[in-house]
């Protein structure tokens, strides 16, 4: 194709993207805004499933013709069960696996290109028919040489190659989503609560590192590090001597797949058991290792049955996770949020979940959050610990009354998302969905909760520090107190000034007695809060703490009493 058609081609591709969107936003300009202006709320309201589920339809056969960054438009948006309805997400997920493959001549002269080999040199065995199929690469089972199997005690690998012109259409999507992001500032309601063109950059910044083969091999290489001695997880090796930035060899880790609950039964794994400890590990990505594999849809993670260790059982299967490209560095204050929101939702604290969305930036400082508080309190105390099982029980009803309650307060409130929040929230949706796939009654409470009072205990030890260190000063100014009183009488007395103390002297007396009381008071706080609070991690000493405070408060409460002299 020469460069005036390559041209061609994508100007037709960025015209017929911006076709779409702007046909789109006039229908929901006309629907959900000028029809409710002339009271005809009803028929809006009354066609809305079928217009998101049409929308979605002709989306994905877009997506699909497109191909590109369509398809993961289209795999975020099917990943969003939170915030789309389900006739949108429902009729995208096909866009995980649905993607046509490139002719193997076109990969193949690019993978030559990228080695500088042909590839009968650099591969013992390159297999024609496409392993997988993905929006901006493609994969082939492939054989290293016996020179490359004997340097890298590897044998079977795969090799990941890009697409042919990615680059470019990776260009034209962009300018064009850039674009529709543009548009949607002067939508107020989205602009609002949305900085689109902030979440478009942060899409191209992740799109342009995905592209990059030698960025997501250091990312594996890091991800696998963190996971070096957890025996749950596995992750494949990089064959650096056949790596570039467009072909990617790895060790070949294929297993099951794990959403094929079947294979798992039929391997004597349990699936509930798999969705747990799923969980667990995309938890530790974020609480411990702040790097989080966001793209965990069924295609990149295998379930690998784990063989025995001299001639003990093995902890029974591994998960193992492929394809890095996607991945969401977490930040430490945005860590330190959302351990604040998970101590608040593990604790049902409303107030508290309210400080962590401020403290993420979901919520803006400036919000009224009194009727927000309300609001969560009521959810908490009606579906609060529920699994998505348990939910589906529910009668519709009581959500809708709620929704009607309080959706237009929620509404109403300056919500916005952080620019780090958008992986790291298709990284909490894909593995919900997928934990329910794998378990209906799975319980994302039951999961968090570990996490919960791990924090929630590092929390409390932080609090007992702090209130030690302030009790204990006031401690020591309290019970310095008389000693310096008395210093200042003793100037008095040494020098010249000629006036009866006594009457003074004598109320310092019983000043000292209230000071050792009021310190008395303070140290009986510290030991009583200490203990209460370490009596569920470290029971001894805390009932230890609890029994002595009785100490101080029997001086605080009694000291003093019968000794009463003359005023």
């Amino acid at each position: 194709m020469t460069d005036a058609a390559a041209q061609g081609v994508h100007r037709a591709r960025y015209r017929r993207i911006l076709s779409f969107a702007g046909r789109e936003f006039l229908k929901i300009w006309w629907f959900e805004l000028v029809l409710p202006r002339f009271g005809m709320s009803r028929i809006a309201e009354r066609t809305r499933g079928q217009r998101m589920q049409t929308f979605a339809r002709r989306f994905h056969v877009l997506a699909v013709e497109l191909g590109g960054l369509m398809i993961k438009v289209g795999q975020f948006m099917s990943s969003r069960l939170d915030v789309l309805p389900p006739e949108i997400t429902k009729e995208l997920e096909g866009l995980q696996d649905e993607v046509p493959p490139v002719p193997t001549p076109a990969i193949r002269a690019l993978a030559e290109a990228e080695l500088g080999i042909p590839l009968e040199r650099a591969y013992a065995w390159f297999d024609e028919t496409p392993l997988a199929a993905a929006s901006l690469g493609q994969v082939h089972r492939a054989r290293l040489s016996a020179l490359d199997a004997a340097d890298t005690g590897l044998e079977d690998v795969v090799v990941k190659v890009q697409r042919p012109g990615i680059d470019e259409i990776v260009a034209v999507d962009l300018a064009a989503l850039r674009r529709v992001a543009r548009w949607l500032t002067r939508v107020r309601i989205v602009a609002d609560r949305v900085d689109a063109p902030a979440l478009v950059e942060e899409f191209a910044a992740t799109s342009l590192e995905e592209i990059d083969y030698l960025h997501e091999a250091a990312s594996a290489e890091r991800f696998r590090e963190n996971f070096a001695d957890d025996t749950r997880v596995d992750t494949p090796e990089i064959v650096w001597e056949r790596s570039t930035r467009r072909v990617l060899t790895l060790s070949d880790v294929t297993a099951i797949k794990i959403n094929d609950t079947e294979a798992l039964r039929a391997a004597g794994i349990d699936p509930s058991e798999v969705a747990a400890v799923f969980a667990e590990v995309m938890f530790d990505q974020v609480f411990t290792h702040s790097f989080v594999h966001a793209d965990p849809h069924p295609g990149n993670i295998f379930v690998t049955p784990a063989p025995s260790i001299d001639g003990e059982p093995g902890p029974g299967f591994r998960l193992t996770f492929i394809d890095f490209g996607m991945m969401a560095e977490i930040p430490a204050s945005l860590r330190d949020g959302l351990r604040t929101l998970l101590i608040a939702v593990a604790g049902r604290d409303s107030r508290g979940l309210v400080a962590a969305a401020q403290e993420i930036g979901v919520l803006l400082p400036s919000a009224d959050t009194a009727e927000l508080e309300r609001a969560l309190t009521a959810l908490f105390a009606r579906f609060g610990g529920m699994g998505f099982a348990e939910l589906s029980k529910v009668d519709p009803r009581e959500f809708r009354d709620f929704a009607e309650e309080f959706g237009d307060m929620v509404r109403s409130l300056p919500l916005q998302l952080p620019e780090n929040m958008l992986l790291l929230i298709r990284a909490v949706s894909l593995t919900s969905g997928m934990c329910s796939g794998l378990d209906p009654a799975f319980n994302v409470w039951d999961a968090a909760e570990p996490y919960a009072s791990r924090l929630l205990r590092d929390e409390s030890g932080n609090i007992v520090q702090a209130f030690a260190s302030q009790a204990m000063g006031t401690m020591a100014t309290t019970w310095s107190l008389p000693g310096r009183i008395d210093k200042i009488i003793t100037r008095i007395d040494d020098g010249n000034v000629s006036f009866d103390t006594s009457r003074l002297e004598r109320r310092l007396d019983r000043l000292e007695g209230i000071a050792r009381r009021i310190a008395s008071g303070v140290l009986f706080a510290a030991l009583l809060i200490g203990g209460a609070l370490l009596v569920p991690s470290v029971a001894p000493l805390g009932i230890t703490l609890l029994c002595v405070s009785v100490l101080p408060l029997l001086h605080s409460l009694f000291a003093g009493v019968g000794r009463r002299g003359p005023r």
